[in-house]
């Protein structure tokens, strides 16, 4: 396998992690101290059954890099990885307008017979209900625009309650990923056929932090 097509592999595998509950490209351009911040905070990747398929198909075996963890429990396998920064909006009243930028620590190692995809450095962004991100995949930065659609009207959403403008833990679990046609289009590019649609679940993602409103 060539280090493009590893590099192609390990950002497929490695999307669901670019899809932040903070998550965007619009923080980007926010006047600063317009977006408020995430502290304490994690996000945990839960693959699928139709993932593990398309890991299987590869050989593959997934590992964390640390300090990313695997955690495992009744419900599988996943990685959860501590938010390094982030700012934006998670919108509690109405999740799909979320929208920030974060950084995650550590990264994740997907090992196949033919080589090994390291991907760290992983950066995310949410915006228009799109997920986007980079990372850098053995040494080769990789970066997707829309790569995941994360369904947040089927997750479950948890918030504190506090005055106007305090800070307030946010926690929203089991939130399906599908991938965009754009991931889609790229996998198959580099191995002939995806072996997903749009319409996939590859994982699930739980994120919680601490999210402080920017200041009036």
């Amino acid at each position: 396998m060539s280090a493009s097509r590893r590099s192609v592999l390990g950002a497929a595998m490695a999307a669901p992690l670019l899809a932040q509950f903070t998550g965007t490209a619009s923080a980007d351009t926010a006047e600063p101290g317009a977006l408020g911040t995430v502290s304490d905070a994690w996000i945990e990747v839960r693959w699928t059954e139709q993932a593990q398929a398309l890991l299987d198909r590869f050989q593959a075996v997934v590992e964390p890099v640390a300090p990313a963890r695997l955690v495992q429990d009744a419900k599988g396998k996943a990685i959860r990885f501590p938010v390094r920064s982030g700012q934006g909006d998670p919108a509690p009243t109405d999740p799909a307008q979320a929208h920030g930028d974060a950084r995650l620590g550590g990264g994740v190692q997907i090992r196949t017979p033919e080589g090994t995809v390291r991907v760290t450095d992983l950066e995310g962004a949410l915006r228009d209900g799109l997920a986007s991100g980079k990372g850098v995949a053995n040494g080769f930065e990789v970066a997707h625009r829309a790569v995941a659609r994360p369904e947040w009207h089927e997750g479950v959403l948890r918030t504190e309650s506090v005055p106007l403008g305090r800070p307030m833990r946010v926690r929203i679990a089991d939130v399906p990923l599908r991938p965009t046609p754009e991931m889609v289009e790229t996998f198959g590019t580099a191995f002939g056929e995806a072996g997903f649609t749009t319409a996939t679940v590859l994982g699930q993602v739980t994120a919680e932090g601490v999210y402080t409103p920017p200041k009036p």
